[in-house]
């Protein structure tokens, strides 16, 4: 039996769909952050509006009391970058990926790793974090006094695994520099690389499928033979995209009617589902993307969605978000996009 084969719009409204983005969503803080498959966060404040943008009745001190209570953590995880993901969730991820990434290291920074030894750091920063969290800085300069060389106090973050401690990372302190190691922080669970790379094939289908092998291994930030022996041994139903290329979902995700209508949506910095790894949906239409991701921003930018594609960018200032299109908006578009800023405007007051 063929593969049933999915438009560009199909892939458009179930990556809306399963991004909470057709209709804010009622589940938890904690289970909505599962189901976008963690939050990207370079930018603290990101992961607010994210959540705005998704959660039913979200307010921003719900965020600040799950990295305070350790219901949620803020590490370095996916494709080497920042993200904040359910305590449940940490340790698989972890698992998944840490091989992976000091491999990764190890290659690309091969003159770097030469001039330290990964174990002495390793015991380093352990015996510096023993008794609590320290802000990156004085954790660097600890090192350096106990005759670590600097590239390697710089990296430490490769030898052992380290959370992002809350004030720090959040909408009132915003820059993530207090680290702490992860298993005083949040208790050790131990995971095999092999079940944390499902978990990571799992949520990525169940945030931003169906897909490719080549976006799930994009999204983990590992190369397609590392993780394949995982996925084909999954229970993933195949599909096709309409150039027939071959995708995988999870048997059970519901596919929504491509005609279903998408609300104007506000996204932030990062935001995941523009990330390259998406592009098979076309959220962020080509000939728009110089505009998001480039060489001369490599910070990227605000953007809000019209009829579930990227549309234009946003800025708050001085108590308003003003908007700047990338095309012509009709009446109701515009119209639709004022209410929306108007609510957004209220959550950053």
């Amino acid at each position: 039996m063929a593969e049933p084969i999915l438009t560009e719009r199909a892939l458009n409204r179930a990556l809306l769909a399963r991004q909470q983005l057709l209709d804010r969503s009622p589940l938890s803080l904690i289970e909505i952050m599962e189901q976008m498959g963690g939050i990207q966060t370079q930018y603290a404040p990101a992961g607010y509006i994210g959540l705005w943008s998704r959660m039913r009745d979200f307010e921003r001190p719900m965020l600040t009391r799950a990295l305070e209570e350790r219901r949620a953590i803020q590490a370095t995880m996916m494709r080497s970058t920042i993200h904040m993901v359910s305590a449940a969730d940490y340790w698989p991820i972890t698992a998944g990926i840490r091989r992976i990434r000091r491999e990764w290291f190890e290659s690309v920074g091969r003159r770097d790793v030469e001039r330290f030894d990964p174990d002495a750091v390793a015991e380093a920063v352990r015996n510096e974090l023993a008794a609590g969290p320290l802000p990156m800085k004085e954790l660097t300069a600890r090192l350096v006094a106990r005759g670590i060389d600097a590239i390697g106090a710089k990296w430490a973050g490769m030898w052992v695994d380290l959370v992002r401690v809350p004030p720090s990372g959040t909408w009132e302190r915003r820059r993530a520099d207090l680290y702490g190691l992860a298993d005083e922080w949040l208790q050790r669970v131990e995971v095999t690389e092999e079940a944390g790379m499902e978990l990571l094939i799992r949520r990525y289908l169940g945030a931003f499928g169906p897909a490719s092998l080549k976006d799930i291994a994009t999204w983990m930030g590992v190369n397609v033979g590392q993780m394949s022996h995982v996925a084909v041994r999954m229970d993933l139903r195949p599909l096709r995209d309409e150039a027939g290329r071959p995708l995988v979902d999870l048997p059970d995700a519901i596919l929504p009617d491509p005609d279903t209508l998408a609300p104007a949506r506000f996204l932030a910095v990062w935001d995941a589902a523009l990330l390259v790894h998406a592009r098979r949906t076309q959220i962020l239409p080509e000939e728009y993307r110089p505009l998001v991701f480039n060489t001369k921003t490599p910070h990227s930018v605000n953007t809000f969605l019209v009829d579930g594609q990227v549309a234009g960018t946003w800025r708050y200032d001085h108590g308003r978000v003003d908007l700047n299109p990338f095309r012509v908006l009709t009446p109701a578009e515009r119209h639709a996009l004022d209410d929306e800023a108007e609510r957004l405007a209220a959550f950053h007051a």
